[in-house]
């Protein structure tokens, strides 16, 4: 089944705000929370759904991706994680779009016996890396290993149950009301809803029981990259306090400059230099492309600025079988200094009747190149 776009699923357009988002999100969840739809699995898959959607548009790299490559902007090894993602991930990574006190639930349900944070702690925070690549990587994909630093739990770290909520990471309070009493629950001012605290702490560890470790990943990034992608590994980043999950590991993709060719989306356009000799009596020539040189015949009588076309010679399109052209722009060489022979043959050509310039309906201005270019 074909995933609903994300904007449907909020009700919004693309011109929609960071707070129309929120705001659409929020609506969405409180409707489809399972604890006001008990055991109804078609609400709870529209709380995932959303919470998928808020994911994407509430981050504005992951956001512009979308709005250029859809559903196939996600990428082989990370980007849009959420369908992936169970309901406790959804509470702990979503509910500051509800507030900081406790649950983003309890005061529409009643405090539901979910915290935010439950019993797995503060999520630790992400580790971003950029990774430069070449078009020739970007054309066939490539293993990078990845060396960097991140926190982990110090070994030797231990725990105790938190005095103030006895290890349910909860506190509840009562308060009275005209209307009555009125219970609400909230994360543990003490443990921060993880229900324990830290008991011996490692010498040389930080406040939190962490160390800096250093690692190696091997990460495998899928060929059709572009410049600005991001690429993401599930809790390869800096570990939580107080034996908290760990971030992510977040990969920048950037494109390193290529000196002959250039990339313009999923194309390749090249350059191509040669004589006025060549182009009137045709030639062979050798071009680069992604995928080494290739031989090219020019034509007799081909005019400067015709673009030729490699079919299939460009990039691929990330996450499916299409690939671009590599474009040959050809420019004819005009010297700067002639010598005495050379200016007397030019003398000769130049009042030459078959040099003269007569172009014709078949013989295409810049206009029309570029027009037939696009289409």
């Amino acid at each position: 089944m074909a995933k609903r776009d994300y904007y449907e699923i909020l009700g919004l357009n693309k011109s929609a705000s960071e707070a129309d988002i929120k705001k659409a999100y929020r609506q969405m969840a409180i409707k489809f929370h399972p604890d006001k739809n008990p055991g109804d699995a078609k609400a709870e898959e529209k709380f995932k759904e959303a919470a998928e959607a808020y994911e994407v548009l509430s981050d504005g790299n992951k956001k512009a991706r979308y709005d250029q490559y859809g559903h196939a902007g996600s990428g082989s090894q990370g980007g849009y994680s959420g369908g992936g993602m169970n309901m406790e991930d959804i509470f702990s990574n979503f509910g500051d779009v509800f507030g900081n006190d406790g649950s983003p639930f309890d005061s529409f349900f009643g405090g539901g016996g979910r915290s935010r944070s439950g019993q797995r702690g503060v999520r630790g925070s992400n580790i971003r890396l950029k990774v430069k690549l070449t078009l020739q990587e970007i054309a066939t994909g490539v293993e990078k290993k990845l060396k960097f630093g991140r926190l982990v739990m110090a070994e030797g770290l231990s725990f105790e149950n938190c005095t103030t909520c006895k290890g349910s990471g909860q506190v509840r309070r009562v308060t009275n009301t005209f209307l009555g009493q009125m219970a609400t629950t909230s994360a543990c001012p003490t443990c921060q809803g993880t229900g324990r605290i830290m008991g011996k702490r490692p010498a040389g560890s930080n406040a939190d029981g962490l160390v800096n470790k250093e690692e190696v990943v091997s990460v495998n990034i899928p060929a059709g990259v572009a410049n600005g992608m991001q690429l993401s590994m599930s809790s390869k980043g800096n570990a939580g306090p107080m034996g908290g999950p760990a971030g992510d590991l977040i990969i920048l993709i950037e494109e390193a400059d290529d000196a002959i060719l250039k990339r313009d989306g999923n194309n390749i356009v090249y350059d191509l230099y040669i004589n006025f000799a060549d182009v009137a009596l045709g030639t062979q020539v050798e071009v680069p492309t992604v995928d080494g040189k290739v031989k090219l015949k020019i034509d007799a009588g081909t005019q400067a600025g015709k673009i030729l076309r490699l079919r299939g010679k460009g990039l691929p399109e990330l996450n499916t079988n299409f690939k671009g052209d590599q474009l040959i722009h050809v420019n004819v060489w005009t010297p700067q200094k002639v010598n005495k022979e050379e200016q007397e043959m030019l003398e000769k050509l130049r009042v030459s009747e078959n040099f003269k310039p007569k172009p014709n309906a078949n013989d295409k201005g810049f206009f029309d190149r570029m027009r037939e270019f696009f289409n």
